[in-house]
């Protein structure tokens, strides 16, 4: 598979892999970010856990860039204030 996620930052081919791995009857997911998941009592519950996991990781991205715009914004206010006291 050949793609890019907006934080690599180069193009590059992607093989997709299995991410669930069953310990002793107990089931984990692997991350990109490196981290392993789990334990859950089910493949099912595993797999769920991941879209959970996945929609957790997009908000996270996302409130972080609403963040830091809002910083952005007011430290340009705050030179515009200054600059208008001057």
């Amino acid at each position: 598979m050949f793609g890019q996620r907006t934080v690599d930052p180069h193009p590059g081919t992607h093989y997709r892999s299995s991410r669930l791995s069953a310990v002793n009857g107990q089931y984990f997911f692997a991350t990109r970010e490196g981290t392993l998941e789990g334990p859950f009592l089910s493949r099912h519950d595993a797999e769920q856990s991941i879209t959970r996991y996945i929609e957790r990781m997009a908000m996270a991205d996302k409130l972080l860039r609403h963040s830091s715009e809002h910083i952005d914004n007011l430290q340009r206010r705050e030179a515009i204030k200054h600059n208008q006291e001057l």
